[in-house]
């Protein structure tokens, strides 16, 4: 496929180099001639030196006929600004980079429906979302989330006395946004039926929103919905507002701790309930005054990787039970590979990791994309975009003849996600996550895609 990127940062020179390696033709656009040059050595791209928003520029790249525009510098506008320019001149498939979570807020103006944007991505939302789903997740359970972390999927393992254990699934009172996907007993996977019955021991898959299945995960295993979770963050980050957002819950204590004043004041003001510390983690006697060491988790979300690093083994001496950290340097996940076991980490999070994982979803010359799997592979997720001519456009779950085991998780739109019930309609354009298994993915893909 014919690709164009603006900008050469961390994100958008990793994407360069996985899309070239995946054989895609890439076009460059960089204003920074020392970068370009770096890139031009290392990587098979075409080089383009100039600004990305400019008209002229794209033009040179061949945005006319190009099948994607990734818009990938560290400022929001000019991202915007290319993609609006690029669609205008017939770019197929528009991606901004965005950081400042307004221009994803759609209450009162849809930045990226009236800037003919197809896709918004914020790197620091979707780092979040994978270091939030480890402290939500106490029994460490396998845990996938969908649609940028607006639908999961949580393995659930019922316990004895569990409130659910012994009664059939029809009998079952769930929120319409939850759904039990699979049932393991033993080492034998199936769809339930209504007359399923729980059994202590069994392994459910549960998809939803985060927040519905947080309030009912202590129906299925023993009930740790009542026990505080301290969390302690360190760096008043973009990072660290996305994981207070995804930690909104009432089970969650966080603590921020930053040396800048007015971003303490910032996130004391946007968050009352958050207790914010006006220091640095690198200072032992501030860790050990405010006691660190009794939290759950520690979270090292500043943009320093060093002092990400140095803080999380500060935290795991001082007793903290778990460790996460974002990792923004490509030359620092090696080494953190090298060191995890050394330093028992919990999760790492790297925001040009995350973001090429989510925008290529969308690159594929497939008619679906596999997102994630359950069982060493048997199961399978997939995500597709619904046909306008497809079989089932226009029609609602009941009326598609769906293969036995086949589960339609997600319902992704323009501005939501929801787990699906038998009356909803898939509509064109939508995004779907169906769980199924591997060897009837062609044939589901069929009737959504043509």
């Amino acid at each position: 496929m014919k690709i164009i990127v603006v900008g050469a940062g961390d994100v958008g020179h990793y994407l360069c180099q996985v899309l070239s390696d995946e054989g895609h033709s890439i076009t460059l656009i960089e204003s920074d001639a020392q970068r370009a040059d770096e890139i031009e050595e290392n990587i098979d791209a075409r080089i383009i030196r100039g600004n990305g928003a400019s008209a002229k520029f794209l033009s040179m790249a061949g945005v006319a006929d190009c099948d994607y525009l990734l818009a990938m510098t560290a400022f929001d506008q000019l991202n915007i600004v290319a993609c609006a320019i690029g669609k205008q001149l017939g770019a197929k498939t528009t991606i901004a980079r965005v950081h400042d979570q307004v221009y994803g807020d759609n209450s009162l103006f849809n930045y990226q429906k009236n800037f003919g944007i197809d896709i918004l991505i914020n790197p620091e939302a979707l780092t979040a979302v994978e270091l939030a789903k480890h402290v939500r997740n106490p029994e460490r359970m396998a845990i996938e989330e969908f649609a940028r972390g607006q639908i999961e999927l949580q393995e659930i393992e019922i316990t004895e006395g569990a409130r659910y254990a012994g009664i059939p699934l029809r009998d079952i009172k769930l929120d319409s946004s939850i759904r039990i996907g699979y049932v393991q007993r033993n080492d034998v996977m199936y769809v339930p039926t209504a007359d399923t019955v729980l059994k202590p021991n069994d392994k459910i898959t549960v998809i939803g929103a985060p927040e519905q299945l947080l309030k009912y995960r202590g129906y299925f295993s023993a009930d740790k919905s009542a026990e505080s979770v301290r969390v302690v963050l360190n760096g008043a980050t973009e990072t660290a507002i996305s994981v207070i957002r995804r930690l909104s819950n009432y089970r969650f204590k966080i603590r921020v701790i930053d040396p800048d004043l007015n971003k303490c004041k910032e996130i004391a003001e946007q968050f009352p309930n958050v207790t914010v510390i006006n220091g640095s983690a690198t200072s032992l006697r501030l860790m050990e005054e405010e006691q660190i060491g009794s939290a759950d988790y520690f979270i090292a979300c500043t943009k320093d990787d060093e002092e990400n690093v140095m803080t999380c083994l500060q935290a795991k001496k001082l007793g903290v039970k778990y460790i996460e950290l974002v990792i923004n340097k490509t030359d620092y996940e090696q080494v953190l590979q090298n060191i995890s076991g050394f330093l028992n980490i919990t999760a790492d999070a790297s925001p040009r990791r995350v973001t090429a994982s989510e925008i290529k979803k969308y690159i594929t010359d497939k008619n679906f994309t596999i997102v994630g799997a359950l069982k060493g592979g048997i199961i399978e997720f997939v995500e597709l975009k619904v046909s306008a001519d497809s079989q089932a456009c226009g029609k609602t779950l009941r009326d598609i003849n769906l293969p036995t085991g086949c589960i339609i998780a997600a319902i992704v739109s323009e501005n939501s996600a929801k787990v699906p019930g038998a009356t909803d309609v898939i509509n064109a354009d939508d995004r779907l996550i169906i769980i199924l298994e591997k060897e009837k993915i062609k044939e589901v893909a069929k009737l959504f895609v043509r």
